[in-house]
């Protein structure tokens, strides 16, 4: 499974988080996880200066293959990348042989899913929609143009970079699609962005600020509150409030979480923010998916959770939710829709809740967020906001030998 693949590369990082002027965050670990994160920022420049064509608005995420035909490609991308999966210096010729040895196998993933990811369609869409309304929320920062920037897909964040470049926007602001922070997630594409401002940009003609967490944003947890609202509906009112709420999230390698890694309890945050919209009408669970190779992994696992969950008779139901994605791809799609059900002897009590996807109550969260960063004395005059959206986490150094 895709979902798997990608996950090898969580195993060995050595990554940052800093691409711009202002303070910023950086992270790196060494073979014995030793791991140093300093100052992370993602308020817009202190002293503003005048920009012109508006203010390009950057989606990160890692991306996925949109055809059958991009598959080996993203591959490629993923192993020959030394900085998250280190092969030593025959990595180029590993990569290309994983590669070729993987294809056939997540082409027909993507087969079984409708012949590609969904991840690049809903991010255009999202971002495309939150910039009509940021237009409408931030004049003065309009107009709003909406960017996609993948890591191992297409458009490539190389690409996005030097298309601002190419229409002269001087104000840019980078996204990262991870509700909840990771060195292996949302630092990687800060740390792609750091280096191609250093190549493509080293004068620093396009002034680039960084949301890069916002777990509690009310929202989002709104959102997901809703979808899991609609799919409880689908079974019968006399159970309905003995069905188990199983929240589903990509895992991480212990060493992370030893290392200080906050994304557990970011996750958790949403979790429970989202129970508390709910009042807390159903008992609930906390699982993580996507586990892989012979280390140690954040869990319990997901499929396990559900198995344990199916097994006793007075099991009503099951909403899963998948609650660390913004839209649906290869993990939601393939790893819980097929295989997950797959393995149930009752597949009938499960049900997931629809990912978030074109939901206007989400694209209004996400147009907000940036409206807010943007321009806080408007929108967040006494920081509220940004502390009910958990984008003002403070990161800490911590070492681990």
């Amino acid at each position: 499974m895709l979902s798997r693949i990608q996950s090898i590369s969580l195993s060995n990082v050595s990554r940052g988080a800093a691409f711009y002027s202002q303070p910023a965050s950086t992270f790196t670990a060494t073979s014995k996880h030793q791991i140093i994160i300093r100052k992370l920022s993602t308020e817009s420049p202190a002293v503003p200066r005048k920009h012109v064509n508006g203010t390009a608005v950057v989606f990160l995420n890692m991306g996925g293959p949109s055809k059958i035909s991009e598959v080996y490609d993203f591959l490629l991308r993923l192993f020959s990348d030394g900085e998250i999966i280190p092969l030593g210096r025959f990595q180029s010729t590993i990569a290309k042989f994983i590669a070729y040895r993987r294809t056939p196998t997540i082409e027909h993933h993507y087969e079984e899913i409708g012949g590609g990811s969904p991840i690049r369609k809903w991010s255009e869409y999202q971002n495309a929609e939150a910039c009509k309304i940021l237009d409408k929320l931030s004049p003065s920062t309009a107009p709003h143009k909406p960017f996609i920037g993948f890591r191992y897909a297409n458009p490539l964040m190389r690409n996005t970079y030097q298309d601002i470049l190419d229409q002269g926007i001087t104000r840019a602001v980078a996204f990262s699609q991870y509700p909840q922070y990771s060195v292996s997630t949302a630092a990687s594409s800060f740390n792609e962005l750091k280096a191609l401002q250093k190549e493509l940009d080293p004068e620093g003609s396009i002034e680039w600020s960084s949301i890069e967490r916002w777990p509690t944003h009310p929202g989002l947890v709104k959102a997901f509150a809703n979808h899991i609202k609609d799919t409880l509906a689908k079974f019968p009112e006399e159970v309905r409030h003995e069905v188990v709420i199983v929240f589903s999230a990509h895992s991480i390698p212990l060493d992370f979480v030893n290392g200080g890694d906050t994304y557990p309890a970011e996750v958790a945050s949403t979790v429970h923010a989202v129970m508390q919209e709910l009042e807390f009408s159903n008992p609930y669970r906390l699982a993580w998916q996507s586990q892989v190779g012979p280390k140690a992994w954040l869990g319990p696992k997901t499929d396990k959770t559900v198995a344990t969950l199916e097994a006793k008779e007075d099991t009503k139901g099951i909403v899963l939710v998948p609650i660390a994605f913004t839209s649906d791809h290869i993990e939601t799609l393939h790893e819980l829709d097929i295989e997950l059900v797959e393995t149930l002897k009752r597949p009938e009590l499960v049900k997931r809740a629809e990912s978030l996807n074109g939901d206007p109550v989400f694209i209004e969260a996400l147009a907000d967020i940036v409206a807010t960063h943007l321009d806080p004395a408007t929108h967040d005059p006494n920081g509220t906001k940004a502390i009910k959206s958990g984008a003002n986490i403070k990161p800490y150094k911590i070492k681990v030998q």
